[in-house]
């Protein structure tokens, strides 16, 4: 009978599984792309697990990876298999009882730098993938045989893959990532999904436009930035992508690169069937923090009927834009610690800001709550300083990382026990904070709503959480002892509903242990 009523609900909240004006229908049950709807609002409309019974979720399984990664992954549930990668690997897994079903290992010719991989996008029967060396990989959904394997017209020192696809209309939309490194730029390709042609290449950083004037590099400096490590969103009904477009290069020094710098730091709206641009916002012009318009910009309709674009990035805002004007700013909200945000930085002496290189919305953006008509958001609360390089410093080699900065990179950020982080609600149409909680560690895993009145998430720390999402109040915790960044998601199985969580983030820069990475799956347990 729980299974009827969460069904009835999905079908009440989603006009009976017919597609919405934005998003064609996902089953009820499935999780279909990074964010579950090409839109990427996050909601699951499942409310088997709820307020009232959240406390008696325990593991029911577990998924141990033969590899310990920075695991990012934002895990797929297509009809009873789940779906996730690692940077080498892609696998599958019975979504009940985390039984194995296939495993797929990359031979690729390099890694990327931050050794991360975040998902896969999926399409009548085929998934789709990128590598750490540009190339984009489909693969059958039943047994992860190769089905194409195409190699990027960029391709070179640098250059990754590392975000989840999105596809639809038999086009797979991916873009790479690298924009920290020497004269690699970001570019967005609509390809073909039955074979891997390209169907269009969006530029960030323009070859011809007036765009282009908007770079003053002196000549010996590269154009570098703008790079794509996210996931994408997509309004079917006016077909149209939207990327986020992440920092120029060098990070923190201005006089290498005066101008805007378009189109880094911007939300774009692209067209799906020509590739062209029809709007964009640069949420964070003359960028010198290293604050990429970074997270999935998630496409939603508030109570009152407005038709907003949602952006949490590492700026530490929450940018809200409307869709029906041109992505002008509706609204803008912080969402962790802002300092120093307009102070130059300095050739002489370190610059503390907040947020740092590593501080606000990271690869997970904002959510939305259409029953409750709230924006949720988890963010990381720490600071940097930084001192800018010398002004005869040499440009490091094509490919490499250029920050600019004098200060050691491995400095830069404030020491890692100081590293907090943030959850915040947020009304939807006006912006105000319904509640906020602070984490221990910062929030890099997804934030994720339920039609059960819960938002899950889980921090650095290894701490899972599921909130009241009305007040903000822990209703569950679970320590999962790893350092968990990646997907939180939920479905249905013949078990009943079901919560997944990518836990287990190695990695040399986030804060947090990981002697394992894993995916682990909760269920109810009976009442005592």
């Amino acid at each position: 009978m729980k299974r009827i009523a969460s069904l009835l609900i999905c079908m009440a909240l989603h006009g009976g599984g017919l597609a919405t004006a934005q998003s064609p229908a996902v089953p009820p049950g499935d999780w279909m792309t990074f964010n579950r709807t090409l839109a990427g609002d996050r909601f699951s409309p499942v409310s088997e697990i709820n307020r009232d019974n959240v406390a008696r979720l325990r593991p029911v399984c577990t998924y141990t990876l033969p590899e310990v990664v920075s695991l990012q992954t934002g895990p797929l549930v297509i009809d009873g298999t789940m779906y996730f990668t690692s940077e080498s690997t892609s696998y599958a897994i019975d979504a009940s009882n985390c039984t194995e079903k296939w495993r797929r290992v990359l031979t690729v010719s390099r890694p990327s730098l931050s050794g991360a991989h975040r998902g896969l996008a999926y399409l009548d029967g085929m998934l789709f993938r990128g590598t750490s060396d540009a190339h984009v990989v489909a693969l059958d959904a039943k047994d992860g045989q190769t089905k194409w394997d195409v190699a990027l017209d960029i391709d070179g020192p640098g250059v990754a893959i590392t975000m989840a696809p999105i596809a639809y209309d038999n086009k797979v939309f991916v873009g790479n990532a690298g924009g920290d490194q020497v004269g690699v730029t970001g570019h967005v390709y609509a390809l073909d999904a039955g074979t891997g042609r390209t169907v269009w290449r969006f530029d960030a950083v323009p070859n011809t436009d007036n765009a282009r004037t908007t770079w003053g590099n002196p000549h010996d400096k590269p154009l570098s930035g703008g790079g794509f490590w996210t996931s994408f969103t997509l309004d079917t009904a006016r077909r149209l992508l939207y990327a986020p477009a992440g920092n120029p290069a060098p990070d923190f020094d201005l006089a290498m690169r005066p101008g805007k710098n378009l189109y880094t730091n911007s939300v774009l709206a692209i067209d799906i069937d020509t590739g062209k641009m029809v709007a964009y916002n640069q949420i964070v012009p003359n960028d010198f923090h290293d604050w990429d318009v970074d997270s999935p910009p998630a496409l939603v309709t508030t109570r009152s009927g407005r038709r907003l674009v949602l952006s949490a990035n590492k700026d530490g805002v929450l940018s809200v834009l409307d869709r029906d004007h041109n992505l002008a700013v509706v609204y803008q909200q912080p969402t962790t610690t802002r300092l120093n945000i307009t102070s130059p930085l300095s050739r002489t002496h370190d610059v503390r800001f907040c947020p740092g290189i590593l501080g606000g919305s990271e690869w997970n953006g904002a959510s939305y709550d259409p029953t409750l008509n709230l924006i949720f958001v988890g963010a990381v609360d720490w600071c940097a300083s930084v001192r800018v390089q010398a002004t005869d410093a040499p440009v490091p080699a094509q490919g490499a990382l250029w920050f600019g900065a004098e200060t050691p990179v491995e400095k830069i950020q404030d020491p890692v026990e100081q590293a907090r982080g943030r959850v915040t609600a947020f009304d939807a149409d006006t912006g105000a904070v319904r509640w906020k909680f602070q984490t221990a560690r910062p929030v890099n895993a997804a934030v994720t709503p339920t039609a059960g009145g819960l938002v899950f998430t889980a921090d650095l720390g290894g701490r899972f959480y599921a909130f009241d999402a009305t007040t903000g109040r822990v209703l569950w915790q679970y320590e999962t002892g790893q350092s968990t960044g990646g997907g939180i998601v939920t479905y249905l199985t013949n078990g009943g509903q079901r919560v997944a969580i990518a836990s287990g983030m190695k990695s040399p820069i986030w804060p947090g242990a990981a002697d394992a990475s894993r995916i682990v799956i909760f269920g109810l347990g009976s009442a005592r």
